[in-house]
């Protein structure tokens, strides 16, 4: 009999492979050498694959569907109840086996290569990003320690920056030695940080579902790319809450004894850079609502004026989460006058 169902537990070099027939029956159960993986199933006839959603997963999804087989990325987290204690390798592919023959099991779509180059795209620059706002504290920082400040934003450290760049007198020469060179380095990161924005901005133009969703108030470029780049079409959640819950944006819930009850905080799980894009967003969009009021919704005024600010930030982050997952699925544009009160005449 043939192997019908596998599990493999990836790696860098050394792979384990755990395959069973119909009845259950281990029929496979060996390691294979990086070379040797698409060499063994393109001889094995069209089987269920079942792997962790971890590095290079997708990449190996893609490669064995290619051959035929019918592969499916889970969860780590949702595999490790199949797994055997004393984990190894070798139990680690049986679980994965296991695991996805059950029903419930959820899965992660295989994302595209396009996908994956635009989430390596999003990564390098909040990497970059950190690094620009690290300096730049380092900058004020040390600047402080010698009695020099600036003011907030942008407007007061690009004070400095031409302070330090111009070799100001009211700043000693030996602090100029280390300051000349983070200023320089802040410079450049600027200008690569500003490429990459261009680059985004330049894959939204080429994206219809991508430039829809520039149309929602506070999603931009940025979020719109991060947000297809994650989900894709966003088919693989039932609802809207459910792509919210995925990010982290609800709250947790704890039933017992037929009590339901909600946490105060919200869960954090799910994709952490595409939420904090999100916050971020909400947080630009709900400053212009307070500024002119009659651009929100009476939903978001009522809100900002019963509850917390950061509590209405996060509050708005989830409604558009729920409504690039509404476009997204459905197809359709963004509806304006759903959203927002009319303005009084």
């Amino acid at each position: 009999m043939q192997a019908i169902r596998f599990g493999i537990d990836l790696a860098k070099n050394v792979f384990q492979v755990h395959g069973v027939d119909a009845s259950g029956q281990v029929m496979v159960r060996r390691q294979l050498r990086r070379a040797q993986v698409v060499k063994f199933f393109a001889a094995q006839p069209p089987a269920l694959i079942g792997m962790e959603a971890c590095g290079s997963a997708h990449h190996w999804g893609r490669t064995l569907r290619a051959l035929g087989h019918e592969v499916k990325l889970m969860p780590p987290a949702y595999v490790k109840p199949y797994v055997p204690r004393n984990k190894n390798d070798v139990r680690d592919a049986q679980g994965c086996c296991e695991a996805v023959s059950r029903p419930e099991m959820r899965f992660v779509p295989i994302k595209t290569v396009e996908q994956q180059w635009a989430r390596a795209l999003h990564r390098a620059r909040n990497l970059m990003v950190r690094q620009r706002t690290q300096l730049a504290n380092a900058i004020r920082g040390l600047l402080y320690e010698m009695g020099q400040t600036s003011a907030q934003g942008a407007a007061g450290l690009e004070a400095l920056l031409q302070r330090i760049e111009a070799s100001d007198e009211a700043i000693p020469a030996a602090l100029l030695t280390c300051l000349t060179p983070l200023a320089r380095q802040w410079r450049a990161l600027d200008v690569e940080i500003g490429q990459l924005d261009k680059q985004i901005v330049n894959g939204v133009k080429q994206d219809q579902a991508a430039m829809r969703l520039t149309k929602i108030p506070s999603v931009g470029p940025v979020i719109a790319q991060a947000a297809i780049a994650a989900i894709g079409d966003g088919r693989q959640f039932t609802s809207g809450r459910d792509f919210a819950a995925w990010l982290g944006l609800t709250r947790k819930s704890h039933d017992t004894g037929g009590k339901h009850k909600l946490t105060g905080h919200i869960s954090r799980a799910g994709d952490r850079d595409l939420r904090r894009l999100l916050i971020l967003g909400a947080s630009s969009w709900l400053r212009q609502v307070k500024a002119k009021p009659d651009r929100g919704s009476p939903w978001i005024r009522g809100l900002l004026a019963r509850r917390p600010v950061k509590v209405a930030v996060v509050a708005q982050a989830a409604k558009t989460a729920r409504i690039i997952w509404a476009m997204l699925t459905s197809g359709q544009e963004y509806r304006e006058q759903e959203h927002r009160a009319p303005v009084a005449a």
